[in-house]
């Protein structure tokens, strides 16, 4: 069974544009997202997954360099490139993966995978309802599920936030979610959305980033944060996202 994590990303951004480049560490804030993904021991491939229009042909060309798989397909139909980039690495499986989030956790993402394959789920996260920090969510679900999903989603919405139809007609899909066991931490914003966000990213980088062979994981950034709350604050003002909004 072939799993593959498509990210998706782009370069423009009307809070925060050319995100995706902006130094961390040394390194471009995509490579931060891809590189963490290379530890969860379920993916048997990663496919970055931008769009076609110019504006991104530095993305696609900085993935092309990195040796990172890379796709191209609409803008705003992100359904369907997600569709497509699924056909184009013969995917059975797929992780979800969004360039805002450089914290995704690989044990999270194994956990999502295994739990899928077991249970024979059709789809597995940990935000329905969330109780993870936002930036750490997971989505996983099988490529059939994906298929049913272009086939039948019809609003710009959906196919603009790729599972959104899965959320919609909960009851035609055998669905799990992995609930935290630390409690409900929904309330924390861990993804970038803006550069307020961004300065909270890297100040957490700063105290845990060591080199580019080892990663560190969300229970040190709870250490860190409780050592340090403020850091937390940070960016608890910014606008949150639709998942997220009744929080």
């Amino acid at each position: 069974m072939n799993v593959v994590a498509i990210i998706q990303a782009r370069c423009d951004s009307t809070r925060f544009p050319n995100k995706v480049f902006a130094d961390l560490c040394g390194r471009p804030f995509i490579w931060h997202v891809v590189n963490r993904l290379k530890f969860a021991q379920s993916l048997d491939h990663i496919v970055l997954a931008t769009t076609n229009r110019p504006s991104d042909d530095k993305l696609y060309n900085w993935a092309k360099e990195s040796g990172v798989d890379v796709y191209r397909g609409s803008e705003s139909n992100v359904l369907n490139r997600y569709f497509e980039a699924a056909n184009y690495s013969k995917a059975d499986v797929v992780v979800r993966i969004t360039a805002d989030d450089p914290f995704k956790e690989p044990v999270l993402i194994d956990e999502a995978v295994n739990t899928l394959q077991k249970g024979g789920y059709d789809f597995v996260c940990n935000n329905y309802p969330p109780s993870y920090p936002e930036g750490v969510d997971i989505e996983v679900l099988t490529k059939k599920a994906l298929d049913r999903m272009e086939s039948l989603s019809s609003s710009d919405f959906e196919r603009e936030h790729v599972t959104q139809y899965i959320y919609h007609h909960p009851e035609d899909f055998k669905i799990f979610n992995i609930s935290n066991a630390e409690g409900d931490l929904s309330y924390l914003r861990w993804t970038v959305d803006t550069e307020k966000d961004f300065q909270m990213v890297t100040r957490i980088y700063s105290f845990l980033y060591k080199n580019d062979s080892e990663i560190f994981h969300i229970n040190d950034i709870f250490r860190l944060l409780k050592e340090y709350p403020e850091i937390g604050r940070m960016n608890l003002d910014v606008i949150r996202s639709e998942m997220y909004k009744s929080l």
